[in-house]
């Protein structure tokens, strides 16, 4: 008997070991009452500012699920991974995410060549990825597959947004165009020359940087000298923050419109209002959307992330926390976490988000979401809000479906690299 007792502690005292196996960060909710999702995101490299509040944004929205139930009754039990904003890393995090720790789906990073790669590993593990800080066009078009989403505006769409306010202002005159040299940088320079026009590369030249690069000073002193009067900086993140401190610096402001395709929050902050002032651009959104045009979502959105973190979101940030809660939507219409069942769910569903609706797009799975044209606001005015965060003004807005590439051309882009006419 003694020897059975024993045997039975030792069994007990094993399972409560393994027990542990099953618990869940900030919590003790067993395995099978959770759903981990994947966040790969870049917490460190040139996105790093992009990436915190893209993980802020969806802790934020996971916590309103569980808060309401979870989905389909399962807590979220998001799972972080570094991408270090390269291609390879997050690659190679995707497939821990999906082997090592079972994620359901992937979101999140803040690079188009991340993208890309995240794309194909969950295409190969028939698992859903959604693109949340990507621009290149070739995500939803050449690179197109079944299981990936995009909730961020593309290139063709920020340069259509924005053609109308460039082409009333400096129509023929000079541009010149410091390009990141990767897909997002390739596709956005493409597009901004076709809608505006400056597709004579001698007349109106580029240079190509590296992804992180430290320093933009001599590339800047290359574009001042030839005079242009529009200087298009397609970077983003840590090298925009260097390119425009150094541009304002330099003098350039002084006698060329400085243009950033894809402008954010996290870069207005760190470079400060005398230097966005009067720099034009495009965003997926800003926190003072819902206001100016009361969007009640948003408005909630804004005031929760305000209460817990004591600042604004970023329009890097706002994409991750629509993700999240709009696979809750469909996993909860599918009644099911199965990804055929899910991706039935979302192709052409119309939803609301931070903004006003929006709809993912059957055929190329691309978010169609209104996309605003905003201008750097005085110094003076930035510096009136309690948070020293009000730095843009919208000069103009464009829905969506107008913004978008049609499907005609879309197909005629995926044929021309031997793709098929729908996603597989």
């Amino acid at each position: 008997m003694k020897k059975i007792r024993g045997c039975l502690v030792f069994l007990i005292t094993l399972l409560c070991a393994n027990a542990t196996v099953f618990t869940v960060s900030g919590g003790s909710a067993a395995a099978e009452e959770t759903v981990k999702i994947g966040l790969n995101y870049p917490e460190t490299g040139p996105y790093a500012k992009e990436g915190l509040n893209q993980r802020r944004s969806a802790d934020l929205a996971a916590e309103e699920i569980n808060a309401a139930g979870g989905i389909l009754g399962k807590k979220v039990q998001l799972v972080y991974r570094d991408t270090k904003a390269n291609a390879k890393v997050g690659k190679e995090t995707a497939i821990e995410l999906f082997d090592k720790e079972g994620v359901q789906m992937i979101f999140g990073g803040v690079s188009s060549g991340v993208a890309i790669a995240v794309g194909k590993v969950a295409k190969q593990k028939n698992k859903l990825f959604f693109g949340t800080v990507t621009g290149s066009t070739e995500l939803t078009a050449e690179e197109g597959v079944k299981t990936t989403f995009r909730e961020w505006y593309d290139s063709y769409m920020a340069a259509n947004a924005l053609a109308s306010y460039l082409n009333s202002h400096f129509a023929g005159k000079k541009t010149f165009y410091i390009t990141s040299d990767y897909s997002w940088g390739w596709t956005t320079e493409d597009a901004f020359r076709n809608f505006t026009k400056t597709t004579d590369k001698n007349e109106h030249k580029a240079l190509l940087t590296k992804l992180g690069s430290p320093d933009f000073k001599q590339v800047l002193a290359v574009a001042k000298d030839s005079q242009p009067t529009v200087l298009v900086l397609i970077l983003f993140g840590r090298d925009l923050e260097i390119a425009l401190k150094q541009a304002s610096e330099m003098g350039i402001k002084a006698n060329t419109q400085i243009v950033i395709p894809h402008i954010t929050l996290d870069v207005a902050m760190e470079v400060g209002p005398e230097v966005m002032e009067g720099i034009v651009g495009t965003t997926y959104w800003d926190w003072s959307v819902p206001f100016k045009y009361d969007y009640p979502k948003g408005k909630a959105y804004v005031e929760n992330f305000a209460k817990k973190y004591s600042r604004y979101p970023t329009m890097t940030g706002a994409p991750a926390y629509v993700i999240l809660h709009q696979y809750k939507d469909a996993v909860e219409r599918a009644k099911s976490f199965d990804t055929a069942a899910v991706i039935k769910a979302l192709e052409g569903h119309k939803y609301t988000g931070v903004k006003d609706e929006e709809q993912w797009r059957d055929f190329d799975h691309q978010s169609l979401g209104t996309v605003y044209a905003v201008k750097g606001k005085p110094a003076a005015e930035v510096n009136k809000d309690k948070f020293k965060q009000d730095f843009f003004e919208i000069i103009s807005t464009m829905k969506g479906d107008v913004a978008a590439v049609g499907k005609d051309d879309w197909v005629k882009n995926r044929a021309k690299v031997g793709m098929p006419a729908a996603l597989e």
